[in-house]
């Protein structure tokens, strides 16, 4: 007598009616509707690019016509703006590529020199993660702004109590930013384990499937 391995059968698709199909097409079809708004995100890059250029020449005019009484403060606050204009860009740029992406369809740019690193492995958890990420980032920008003009208010000592309560919102919103951070990746890690059990329990079982289902074969 000898055993022999009988693979599982597997149960056959269901065919769905024309009807159906046709329905289920029209719906999977719709998500390029978002096209555009993502063509429209890509006109707001082109405004950001127009808005640096013209932050980083009254910069540069500044400096130019009173280049003997340059203000630390001042060209510190212009290049923050610069990197807050940078910042938005960026976010932008990940809402535009990771969005396409995942909602709409597949780039295909695998073995292209300047694929981003992080879009190899992206999904809506991980986008929202980073998404999270770049906020609070232009959130510290502005906290340091803010800081950098109060500190020339308590110098000239007016509008002070205004400025302490708009700055003490901003520190809260801030600290609301990095909770919901926080919050994302802690979710995203518990999916990420449970996902990895899910996948080790699946290994698991089909190791033991061909033991299970070996039958006694007939003798000839």
């Amino acid at each position: 007598m000898t055993d022999q391995t009988v693979a599982p059968q597997r149960p056959a698709p269901r065919r769905n009616s024309a009807g159906t199909s046709t329905m289920a097409y029209l719906i999977f079809a719709s998500r390029w509707i978002q096209a555009p708004l993502y063509l429209g995100l890509i006109i707001a890059q082109v405004v950001y690019v127009y808005v640096f250029g013209v932050e980083l020449w009254h910069l540069v005019e500044h400096v130019i016509t009173d280049g003997t009484h340059i203000d630390s403060n001042l060209i510190m606050l212009s290049v923050l703006g610069l990197i807050d204009v940078v910042m938005v860009a960026n976010l932008l740029i990940m809402v535009i590529i990771g969005g396409y992406e995942i909602f709409v369809s597949r780039m295909r740019l695998d073995g292209h020199p300047d694929e981003p690193d992080w879009l190899a492995h992206v999904n809506a958890n991980m986008l929202k993660l980073k998404l999270a990420v770049a906020i609070i980032s232009i959130s510290s920008i502005h906290l340091l702004k803010t800081f950098i003009e109060i500190g020339k208010l308590s110098t000239d000592g007016k509008g002070l109590g205004d400025t302490e309560s708009a700055i003490l919102w901003q520190v809260l919103i801030h600290l609301a930013f990095i909770v919901s951070a926080i919050a994302l990746a802690y979710i995203d890690k518990m999916q990420h384990s449970y996902q990895m059990a899910a996948s080790h329990s699946a290994e698991a079982t089909a190791l033991n499937a061909p033991a299970d289902a070996r039958i006694p074969a007939e003798n000839h």
